[in-house]
């Protein structure tokens, strides 16, 4: 399951996106709050009523909320926190429109990750160079924490640095933070809806969200597609639920395939580009193992022609093998001997 870091200073308003995410309240919250989101896909519906499915189970990640940081930017103040989200695949820095210089808010969040990773790559570096005396295989190790030490020390994230590939693959055991794909979500108000000015400091992956309406208690609570009218009539095109999860797996590079029939409909997650025999070990290792072949239907041709029984019939279900790279909407059906 892919695993999100939410983090922002007081008054950004991450503690109201967590809940519009999750449907849990944070308020007063002194350490980190794991929630779970599910992903909503109309292929997935579309999928379970074609095959008149008794059980629906869609994507989901895990988003973990922390505490707001301190405004004092470079104090280090939140390290004991940052490190609880060092298995975070991606952080959501959420920033608030309405202060009027949240691009200044995204910095000071960045410098706190920055002194975050520094005490960690110290660590670390004292650490290997006390057992370099001994294993002299430690120096690639060593040369590139000196390289993120210095890049640290000058406040710059890893992920803007001119660290090569080969460097930041051996600083994989420190989990640093500044080496994580980010998401910036702008939080704006009711009157900011629309006005893409809000967005321009940050980039075109940056995301405006109004905390103020989607965290809403009556919104929170309201069924799907209850949920999408009151949205609507408050002026919100789309609930940040789906937005936030595209945006998410595309930021990770994941891709979605399903399985259908009519016991259970489900949605997984893949990486880009994973072979059939990978995907089939994402539903269970035994599949890998004992993997054969795969049959495979884009979902909206499923769709189209009824039935997996008639899409057989007409031979539109391909069958591939080992090397097939898995496309997102693709439906699969393993085969396989263990």
């Amino acid at each position: 399951m892919e695993h999100l870091g939410c983090v922002g200073l007081a008054g950004s308003g991450h503690d109201g996106l967590f809940r519009a995410l999750t449907g849990l309240d944070v308020s007063g919250a002194a350490d980190r709050v794991l929630g779970v989101v599910e992903v909503p896909d109309e292929r997935l519906d579309a999928l379970a009523r074609t095959s008149s499915s008794r059980k629906v189970v869609p994507a989901t990640f895990e988003i973990a909320y922390l505490p707001p940081l301190s405004p004092e930017a470079g104090t280090g103040l939140g390290s004991r926190l940052l490190g609880s989200l060092r298995n975070a695949d991606a952080l959501l820095v959420v920033v608030n429109a309405a202060t009027g210089d949240p691009a200044a808010e995204r910095d000071a969040i960045t410098e706190e990750l920055v002194v975050a990773d520094l005490a960690s790559v110290e660590a670390r570096l004292a650490k290997q160079r006390r057992a370099a005396k001994g294993d002299r295989t430690l120096a690639a190790e060593i040369e590139a924490l000196e390289a993120a030490e210095a890049v640290l020390t000058d406040g710059v994230p890893i992920n803007r640095s001119r660290l090569t590939d080969e460097q930041r693959d051996l600083l994989a055991p420190v989990f640093l933070l500044t080496d994580s794909p980010s998401l910036v979500v702008v939080n704006v108000g009711v009157d900011q809806l629309g006005d893409p000015g809000v967005l321009a400091p940050f980039g075109p992956e940056a995301m405006a969200v109004c905390v103020e309406i989607e965290a809403d208690p009556d919104v929170v609570g309201a069924p799907p597609a209850e949920r999408a009218e009151l949205l609507a009539d408050l002026g919100v095109a789309e609930s940040v639920v789906p937005r936030l999860a595209r945006a998410a797996l595309a930021l990770l590079g994941r891709r979605v395939f399903f399985t259908t029939g009519e016991k259970e409909t489900r949605a997984w997650t893949f990486r880009a580009g994973a072979t059939a025999p990978v995907c089939a070990g994402v539903i269970h290792s035994d599949l890998q193992r004992g993997f054969i072949r795969a049959e495979v239907i884009p979902w909206e041709e499923l769709v189209e022609i009824g039935s997996w029984a008639k899409a057989k019939e007409l031979g539109r279900v391909r069958v591939e093998g080992k090397d097939y790279r898995v496309a997102d909407g693709d439906v699969l059906e393993i085969r396989f001997n263990v």
